[in-house]
């Protein structure tokens, strides 16, 4: 399941769901098979450009998330609003690539620019054209969700650097509506889906903030550079994963004197960016600082690993299986140029 591995995680309930097929079935899951490229092209792109506004909920091993989404196109600016509606309140409104982070318990407002489009139903990336390279892709059982009625397709992993999907697609517009991750049991392991959706005809209002007296709040600017080469490489990456971004965070670092705010300095962060166009890997690359520690951790579909490289710290994140985070944490380097 695709994360947005930058300043938000990305959102996944889990019904398992066991899918026996016909032969007739199979047949006509072989028929379909042509249908592939343009399923996936319709996927990505109605997200980014339909109108629509619901609630959904992800869980990931024992972890449960609710957030609601509003997404509109307003004078042809893509508007997003996303609202975490558990735990510490936050909200994230994004217009294209450009996201306004709300923390209200902070009183601070987070400005990031040239962010990527990763939050569900939109975690489809540009690549998604390969992804039958990689994965058995079939047309599965009818469903509904939310109320809605979706087609099912499953995504086989050809090799065991991945894991399976299923994706509910809601069957005019090819939204997507649910999205699982299983594992080589058919274990679901992971899961978002929506559980209310209103599809058009959404009020634009609805995508303003709702916090509106910020005048005092203080601001952040996320600095992030795009497109740059750091000299950290990943000599080894699973096949069918392609680097489609790199990039430094400049993060300011706040020091608290009484009951004023003042930024002392900045905290880099190298961030590399690996998807197959379905799953996704993230190399962070930052200053070593104390009280880390090694090692690996799962939760769910998510793998996350930790090592210390010199005077740097590396972590490496995905929602895949260890043996991929292992191949890419071993094959790190840094080349200076």
């Amino acid at each position: 399941m695709r994360f947005k591995h930058s300043l938000f995680p990305a959102l996944l309930i889990g019904l398992s769901l066991s899918v026996i097929f016909s032969d007739a079935q199979a047949q006509s899951a072989n028929d379909h098979t042509h249908d592939i490229p343009s399923l996936l092209q319709k996927i990505q792109s109605s997200a980014q450009k339909m109108e629509y506004a619901g609630t959904f909920v992800y869980q990931q091993a024992n972890q449960i998330r609710t957030s609601r989404i509003t997404h509109v196109i307003h004078s042809g600016t893509e508007i997003e609003k996303l609202e975490i509606l558990d735990g510490i309140p936050r909200e994230y409104i994004r217009k294209n690539a450009d996201v306004t982070c709300y923390l209200p318990e902070s009183k601070t407002i987070q400005i990031e620019k040239n962010v990527t489009q990763e939050v569900f139903p939109a975690f489809l990336t540009s690549n998604v054209t390969n992804l039958p390279e990689y994965y058995s892709i079939k047309k599965a059982d009818l469903n509904r969700v939310a109320g809605i009625e979706c087609q099912t397709y499953l995504f086989d992993p050809k090799d065991t650097y991945r894991y399976g999907y299923r994706l509910c697609v809601e069957k005019n517009s090819g939204l997507l509506l649910r999205a699982q991750t299983v594992n080589t049991k058919n274990e679901v392991i992971e899961q978002i889906a929506f559980t209310q959706l209103s599809i058009a005809d959404i009020d634009r209002h609805k995508v303003k903030p709702s916090f509106q007296q910020t005048g005092h709040w203080r601001i952040e600017n996320l600095t992030v550079q795009t497109n740059i080469n750091s000299g950290w490489i990943v000599k080894s990456i699973p096949k069918g994963f392609k680097k489609t971004r790199e990039m430094k965070r400049l993060i300011p670092i706040v020091a608290t004197s009484g009951s004023e705010h003042t930024p002392e300095q900045t905290h880099q962060v190298i961030q590399m960016i690996f998807s197959d166009g379905l799953a996704a890997i993230s190399v962070f690359i930052e200053p070593y600082g104390n009280h880390r520690s090694e090692g690996v951790l799962q939760q769910g579909a998510m793998t996350i690993m930790g090592k210390r490289y010199g005077d740097y710290w590396l972590t490496v994140l995905g929602e895949v299986p260890v043996a991929a985070i292992q191949q890419v944490m071993s094959s790190i380097e840094f080349k200076p140029k």
